[in-house]
């Protein structure tokens, strides 16, 4: 079986660096290990479309952004196949046969969208689209035949509704979809990285990001002002490394050579953790240690992003090419599907 992976974002604006440890660093890796045969990375328009349906210019401009950020962050046209989800119509077809397996209630019971609806404030005035949006998710996946989805630990119960789709079809029609597993970071710190301002997540809602292509001085100014721990008020005060943002930030960005370039003072991340805990370090100079190692992580980031944004046409080039070439795939599998379901009536 080929193996294949599928993942993307829903362009509701820049992506943070919250993506880039949560998933983006791993699809890069994932890309050059040479492992998969194909990788598809999609855009995902219309899954943002359930949610900002009056606002479909500001869906339309975060494509490009998006795009630039996963051509920034090293996704290679070569290798990853970058596409629009709006334009393969095959998924939409997919997610509404797929609508007859799923129950409202088995819907309303995932975590995830449970906690999407609570974060948005809907009540009882839920969009059709964003609540059915697990089961477009198993359509974008399944359309691929992903045999691997590499994503946030938020999106695992979505993964869990798309096996169940799949074993439901299966059952019923006969084996024709792969069933996906799904690939969590490996650096447990990266699973979900809280808001600057100490939020258990971060979000472009909530105005808690540190952008992927934020200027140096805009990211140290975040930093800078990061949410730390309240009790640690004077420098002689012990501090609290758990759940306090900069300490999570540093367990997911940090590696041994930024101590020593940045503060060989300390050997290791756990050395400084254990001179904050018992007291005696005050929480600027941690964060002028965090400033200079996401600043090493983001400067070939933003280079990259500088040279694409000089040559926007390629991007748009690589997005319609990347289009075409997955709803090929799609289409492939939607034959397979209403073979499967016996609606080829003219076949």
């Amino acid at each position: 079986m080929k193996q294949v992976i599928l993942t993307g974002d829903r362009p509701t604006g820049r992506l943070h660096v919250g993506h880039y440890v949560g998933s983006l660093k791993r699809r890069v890796q994932l890309q050059n290990s040479g492992k998969f045969d194909q990788i598809f990375i999609m855009i995902a328009d219309a899954q943002a479309l359930t949610d900002n349906a009056h606002q479909p210019q500001k869906v339309r401009e975060n494509i490009i952004q998006v795009a630039l950020d996963y051509l920034s962050c090293g996704l290679d046209p070569e290798k990853s196949t970058i596409f629009i989800q709006s334009m393969i119509p095959e998924l939409t077809e997919l997610t509404f046969y797929y609508m007859n397996l799923v129950t409202v209630a088995r819907v309303g019971r995932n975590p995830t969208v449970k906690s999407e609806i609570k974060m948005r404030d809907f009540k009882t005035s839920i969009p059709l689209g964003f609540f059915a949006y697990p089961v477009s998710q198993a359509a974008d996946i399944t359309a691929f035949r992903a045999t691997a989805v590499p994503v946030g630990e938020d999106q695992m119960p979505m993964l869990e509704q798309c096996r169940e789709i799949v074993h439901s079809f299966n059952s019923i029609y006969g084996e024709t979809l792969v069933e996906p597993q799904i690939i969590l970071p490996d650096n447990k710190a990266c699973l979900r990285l809280p808001g600057t301002d100490g939020k258990a997540k971060m979000s472009k809602s909530l105005g808690n990001c540190i952008y992927l292509s934020d200027d140096e001085e805009t990211v140290r100014k975040k930093v800078m002002s990061m949410f730390t721990d309240p009790n640690h008020v004077r420098v002689e005060d012990p501090g609290r490394v758990e759940g306090n943002p900069v300490f999570v930030y540093l367990d997911a960005f940090s590696r041994p050579d930024h101590f020593e370039r940045f503060w060989p003072e300390y050997k290791n991340l756990d050395e400084l953790k254990a001179h904050y805990q018992r007291g005696g370090l005050g929480d600027v100079k941690i964060k002028k240690f965090l400033n200079q190692v996401l600043q090493d992580e983001l400067a070939p980031i933003r280079e990259r992003r500088k040279q694409w944004e000089a040559h926007l046409p390629e991007v748009y080039e690589i997005l319609k090419k990347g289009t075409e070439k997955a709803r090929t795939v799609a289409a492939q599998t939607m034959h397979d599907v209403r073979a499967a379901m016996k609606i080829n009536y003219f076949e």
